[in-house]
């Protein structure tokens, strides 16, 4: 069980992150408070996602929370690693790239675009935006496409991207 109070947003090489999500899987998990994973409910049943599985390992910031008060929505602040899948729980330290700005039911719903900080498990050889732009500009549209539609047309209002100092800037502005 992962001890949330002891883990901190910094690793040795990146950040961390808490994977709820693994890559190529369509089950929506989250975290509780006691460390164990259950299901995210979706009107009294199990949510799964109805559309293409997630194209990244799928997870949160620990440490940081989106503070309603200052525009957030309320949760920890959301990640989606390119990488090699990685199991429910593992926590992955990640170099962000980039941020993806949208609005979800109404509310301001940031993604930080992160890739592992170890080379081993990349499949994308990117570390900064503009790598990933040059390189990877068909990726950055299967996410940006994936989030448009994953809830279903007109649901999430993508706003646009931003550089990895912009997602620097937006994790230190929601660490607690």
């Amino acid at each position: 069980m992962i001890n949330l109070k002891k883990l901190p947003v910094r690793g040795e090489m990146g950040f961390n992150a808490i994977i709820e999500v693994p890559a190529g899987t369509n089950r929506k998990l989250e975290i509780q408070p006691d460390g164990q994973f259950v299901a995210e409910l979706m009107n009294g049943v199990p949510r799964v996602v109805n559309f293409l599985p997630y194209p990244g390992n799928y997870g949160f910031i620990p440490s940081t929370l989106m503070d309603e008060a200052r525009g957030g929505d309320g949760d920890a602040l959301d990640v989606i690693i390119i990488g090699e899948t990685v199991p429910v729980g593992t926590v992955q330290e990640f170099i962000p790239i980039a941020v993806l700005k949208m609005i979800d039911e109404g509310e301001n719903d940031t993604k930080i675009i992160g890739v592992p900080a170890d080379p081993a498990l990349r499949v994308i050889n990117a570390t900064n935006f503009e790598q990933f732009l040059l390189a990877y500009s068909a990726a950055k549209t299967i996410i940006e496409t994936w989030f448009e539609y994953y809830q279903g047309y007109g649901t999430v209002q993508i706003l646009g991207w931003e550089d990895e100092q912009s997602a620097l800037a937006e994790i230190e502005k929601w660490t607690l």
